[in-house]
């Protein structure tokens, strides 16, 4: 990218004025330098100079250089033709400081006016030496002082070009920043976005799965075993009051972001139990199996190894048509590791690397969370995966491996 233009900054008509101003001040300066050094003050003499100065001033913002060269030119005439002796190069400062403050890409004007400077210095000297029948040392003598001027303006013009320099990089920089927290604040609501959506799928579906198979329970039971019947509608209740739960602690969160919900939704691996004996009934068997120390995994590896649980039971129980489902969960070597199996038919996607597009959201939003924490996820048929307990036939199979920061065996 281009580095911003750092010269002249100032708008059109305060421009203008500005150079206005500075014509009149150089021209005024011309003739009163003349005038303290009894020098020609008539048409002849110091006043054409002088408004020529002035005028070429007006375009000194677009020109720089070229308004300096005129310039020295115009200095240089009148001097070898003896019509003013006012000085080299003070009549020049605004031309000199100009350019050497112009920093536009690709003008940098500041060698520029460095090597005018010289030359106009040594063309001085070699004419006074010469023509003006001067000696080296009074040669010295006179032009030592506009050296001298000549180095401290374009000294001050540097320093003044570099604060430019440095407020537009400044400015620069924070606009950038400025920039990139609006894109990072809209990542992180993208994220949010995605994080609520997760976990009211989870919620919502996993409950209205698991009340209808229990509803479906009781209406096949309720004539010839009111008791089993009764049974899964306590099961229901219970699941949908957890469920409204899970959504006043959700949005209670949504309402007061950084505040504890006063009711913590029960999701991780020690309610991993519960929720198998909430989802098992007379036509899908639900083993659990686990090993290692369940209870030490941190809260996020947790949530997410119930979370799949949970997606892929509430798939076994929706499509699958299973009549039973295996889930192991073993924690050891810096991992955990999940699978669910069923027996029942393959519904979701024909490989586990399919695009995520054609996935439902359930699988898509397991993969997601397993991904969040380092983990690697895979769901299709079994005939797509090494079989479980060495078992064949058709079925489905979820599995999770997630890594566990601090794991100590």
């Amino acid at each position: 990218m281009d580095r911003p233009s750092t010269a002249l900054p100032a708008g059109p008509y305060a421009g203008r004025f500005v150079d206005g101003v500075l014509a009149f001040v150089t021209a005024v300066g011309v003739l009163a330098g003349t005038a303290r050094f009894g020098g020609r003050l008539d048409e002849a003499g110091a006043l054409p100079l002088a408004l020529w100065l002035g005028l070429l001033l007006l375009g000194r913002r677009r020109w720089p250089l070229t308004v300096l060269v005129l310039s020295v030119q115009a200095v240089l005439v009148f001097h070898t033709s003896g019509l003013t002796d006012t000085g080299w190069v003070w009549p020049l400062s605004v031309a000199y400081a100009t350019l050497a403050a112009d920093d536009r890409p690709g003008r940098p004007g500041l060698p520029w006016a460095v090597g005018v400077g010289l030359v106009e210095l040594a063309f001085a000297a070699t004419w006074l030496t010469t023509a003006g029948g001067a000696t080296p040392r009074e040669a010295l003598a006179s032009l030592g002082a506009e050296a001298l001027w000549l180095a401290a303006l374009l000294a001050a013009a540097t320093a003044y070009r570099n604060r430019l320099r440095w407020r537009a990089e400044l400015d620069e920089r924070l606009l950038r920043a400025a920039r990139e927290r609006d894109l990072e604040a809209g990542r992180r609501i993208a994220e949010a976005r995605l994080d609520i959506a997760r976990e009211l799928h989870d919620v919502v579906g996993h409950t209205l799965t698991v009340v209808g198979l229990h509803l479906r329970v009781a209406a096949e039971a309720l004539d010839d075993s009111p008791q089993e019947a009764r049974t899964a509608l306590a099961t229901a209740q219970q699941v949908r009051t957890e469920a409204v739960r899970d959504l006043r602690a959700l949005v209670h969160v949504l309402r007061a972001p950084g505040e504890d919900p006063v009711e913590h939704p029960a999701a991780g691996v020690p309610e991993v139990a519960a929720l198998v004996d909430r989802m098992r009934s007379p036509r899908l068997d639900i083993r659990l199996a686990t090993s290692g120390d369940l209870t030490a995994l941190p809260a996020p590896v947790s949530l997410a190894v119930h979370r799949v649980v949970q997606e892929a039971l509430t798939n076994t129980a929706r499509h699958a048509d299973a009549s039973r489902a295996d889930v192991t969960i073993r924690y050891g070597a810096g991992h955990v590791a999940v699978s669910v199996t069923d027996d029942g038919r393959a519904v979701a996607p024909d490989a586990p690397d399919a695009p995520e597009a054609s996935a439902g959201h359930g699988i898509r939003g397991m993969a997601e969370r397993v991904r969040a924490l380092g983990g690697t996820f895979s769901a299709g048929p079994r005939g797509t995966h090494e079989k479980a307990n060495d078992e064949t036939g058709d079925g489905w199979l979820v599995r999770a491996r997630i890594p566990v920061p601090g794991f100590r065996p």
